[in-house]
């Protein structure tokens, strides 16, 4: 059990690394930002307890599904299943907002300096919080783009409209087969631009923001 002198000591040695960070960023000439999952935990993209119950309750009573993340590893017996579950999961964590500022209090700390960001986050929430799009390196993918599911070529699709459809038009856990995605160069289903194996698509905006990051080696 930690005592309360323990505590206090926790706080003031937070306190100071605080102002440490404030005074070195103060200083700095350029700043590499590196950001996880933490980042978007903290602005509220919780994948687990009250704000998932809340928007995938039908799932979690049908299929038992125990956090978002799990769903994504769900073995769908159906696009039409598969889509009404990614189509939702895309929407509340790619294209509404953060509850809370977090990634815009970020963008005011380093708005001013010569800034790159390296993260592991598909929420795109460092672009909606107004971050350059040229100063962004998201190394996993991206929830708002689709691939082919081979893949037959290096291209990526935004899927903002599409998922939009889906959300709207999708019943019982489905959604109509004709909104499955197909891709427009084979005809073959479409598939998440998420790095989970060897035939993740690297489009050529991702290469040359990793380019970018090269200054800061």
């Amino acid at each position: 059990m930690i005592s309360n002198m323990q505590a206090k000591n926790n706080r003031l040695n937070y306190e100071e690394q605080l102002v440490k960070l404030k005074e070195e960023l103060h200083q700095a000439d350029a700043v590499l930002i590196g950001a996880g999952a933490g980042l978007s935990i903290s602005a509220g993209f919780t994948y687990s307890g009250k704000r998932f119950e809340k928007l995938f309750g039908d799932f979690i009573q049908k299929y038992s599904i125990s956090d978002i993340y799990a769903g994504g590893f769900y073995p769908w017996q159906s696009l039409e299943e598969y889509w009404a579950w990614w189509s939702r999961h895309i929407f509340v964590n790619r294209y509404e907002d953060a509850p809370k500022p977090v990634y815009q209090e970020l963008l005011s700390l380093v708005q001013d300096k010569d800034y790159f960001v390296l993260t592991t986050n598909v929420d795109h929430c460092f672009q909606k919080a107004g971050f350059d799009k040229e100063r962004l390196f998201y190394t996993q993918g991206d929830y708002g783009l689709w691939q082919c599911f081979e893949p037959c070529c290096q291209k990526t699709y935004d899927n903002e409209q599409q998922v939009r459809q889906m959300v709207e038009q999708q019943r019982g856990m489905r959604i109509p087969t004709e909104l499955i995605p197909r891709c427009p160069v084979c005809g073959k289903p479409m598939t998440m631009n998420l790095r989970c194996d060897d035939t993740f698509v690297e489009d050529e905006g991702g290469t040359v923001r990793r380019d970018g990051m090269r200054r800061f080696r």
